[in-house]
């Protein structure tokens, strides 16, 4: 058989692998579960759960039991105590924060300035979610210790002036429903919102019961077990714990449609009367397209989401045990297209996903170069490969803190894939060695030309 024919058999071979395997991912397209087995392939992620509720009907995929991290998903139920204090005249939504803060201060323009409950709860306040600016807590630390080192800070806007999200707010507002109630925030939470509302397997940082779904992080196309501790001080914005029986319930809930203590009623009023147009963000809930409301959420090693209608009577829940926010956030959006009648669109790639693809690739060239490296006896070749390895290497290390508002060690350990950090060792021993071979051969040369080699 010639070299050309069997070329062409290669490449036929290659293009029916290609199309079935893009068949297979698509297909169905307007079934759930093959969304989520598409979701599982593309993300690699091993565990999501999903509930979907449609007029009255709940059905779940995958494990309803398990305990994932619900995120900012946690905001809603603190949103929701706020509320509640409200309503009680316990709180005064237009009070600023320092009336339940004590010395708590924060300027614009190196002037004094007061940020109220509500700019808290529309993530008004002027703080965002740069950690150089405003680092979150340290793992020992509480909300009042975490509190009294961010008084002073400088924001970003004034408040009240422009929308941006930032879980300083809602960590502010676990401190108020500390100061107001007397009470910690764990134990408020749970006696005054989960208890009396049923939700019996949602729980306010790590769970005591039940059974958790560990999380996981993306390194070299493969999902690796990832534990992180939960720090108190963080929980008010999103390490809430939760399953989506659980989820199910909270979708019924915020519908309407089941019975809830009177005193509630008022309070879950009151926050979809502040939700009038799209985009508008009040109490841990956002407005979408089509009076869609819902929240993601998103920790190093979890991401969720949950949408939900009034009109229309229906929800979903997802909860992953991988952060690709994206993605899940279009599996979620997905399976609410199919229940709205709609044809779900694609699954959106998550930046984790493309970065562990890209910098996987980087680490399999950077052990290709070794070799080349030691092979090599060109120069000017040593001297170009060193030169754009030293400037990719500067430019990732320059420009990830600007993009993602993080020190470059809370990206490489904490959020990013292990790839990140594979490629960055990968790169900077390729620089090392090309390094010392190029001194080494200068040094040789110069020899010679001294008659000394």
């Amino acid at each position: 058989m010639s070299t050309r024919r069997i070329t062409a058999i290669l490449a036929i071979f290659l293009i029916t692998v290609v199309f079935l395997r893009s068949i297979s991912q698509t297909a169905n397209p307007n079934d759930i579960e093959d969304l989520i087995k598409q979701y599982q392939q593309e993300t690699k992620c091993n565990h999501v759960s999903v509930v979907v509720y449609n007029h009255g009907d709940v059905s779940y995929y995958g494990d309803s039991e398990g305990l994932y991290q619900i995120g900012s998903m946690t905001k809603a139920f603190t949103g929701l105590a706020i509320q509640r204090l409200i309503t009680e005249r316990v709180i005064d939504e237009n009070g600023v924060i320092s009336d339940y803060i004590p010395g708590f201060e924060a300027f614009f323009d190196s002037r004094k300035a007061d940020i109220t409950v509500r700019n808290l709860l529309e993530q008004k306040s002027g703080f965002t979610n740069n950690e150089k600016e405003y680092p979150s807590a340290a793992a020992t630390e509480t909300l009042a210790e975490w509190a009294d080192r961010i008084s002073g800070s400088e924001l970003n806007s004034m408040p009240g002036a422009g929308y941006a999200y930032s879980n300083v707010n809602y960590n502010l507002l676990g401190l108020v429903i500390e100061n107001v109630s007397g009470m910690p925030y764990t134990d408020y939470m749970e006696q005054n919102i989960l208890l009396p509302l049923g939700l019996k397997n949602t729980y306010v940082g790590m769970p005591y019961s039940g059974r958790i779904v560990e999380g996981t992080r993306l390194g070299y196309r493969h999902a690796f077990d990832f534990h992180m501790a939960v720090k108190e001080a963080s929980i008010p914005a999103g390490y809430f714990y939760s399953n989506t029986e659980d989820m199910g319930r909270w979708i019924e809930i915020c519908l309407g449609n089941s019975e809830i203590p009177e005193d509630f009623k008022e309070s879950f009023s009151k926050i979809k009367e502040q939700l009038k147009s799209e985009g508008d963000y009040y109490s841990g809930w956002e407005l979408f397209a089509d009076g869609v409301t819902g929240h993601s959420g998103g920790t190093p090693n979890y991401s969720s989401r949950i949408v939900f209608e009034d009109k229309n009577q229906i929800g979903v829940c997802v909860l992953s045990n991988l952060n690709v926010a994206a993605t899940t956030d279009s599996l979620c959006n997905s399976i609410f297209d199919i229940l709205s009648g709609k044809n779900p669109g694609p699954l959106t790639k998550d930046i984790w996903t493309t970065f562990d693809i890209v910098f996987s690739a980087v680490t399999a060239v950077g052990i290709f170069l070794f070799g080349a490296i030691f092979i090599t006896k060109r120069q000017s070749l040593l001297l170009g490969c060193d030169t754009i390895l030293i400037v990719l290497l500067a430019l990732v290390l320059i420009l990830f803190p600007i993009i993602f508002g993080a020190g470059m060690k809370e990206i490489v350990f904490t959020w990013a894939p292990r790839s990140l950090a594979g490629g960055i060792l990968t790169v900077a021993g390729d620089i090392v060695c090309t390094t010392i071979k190029l001194l080494t051969g200068k040094r040789y040369a110069d020899h010679n030309k001294t008659g000394k080699g």
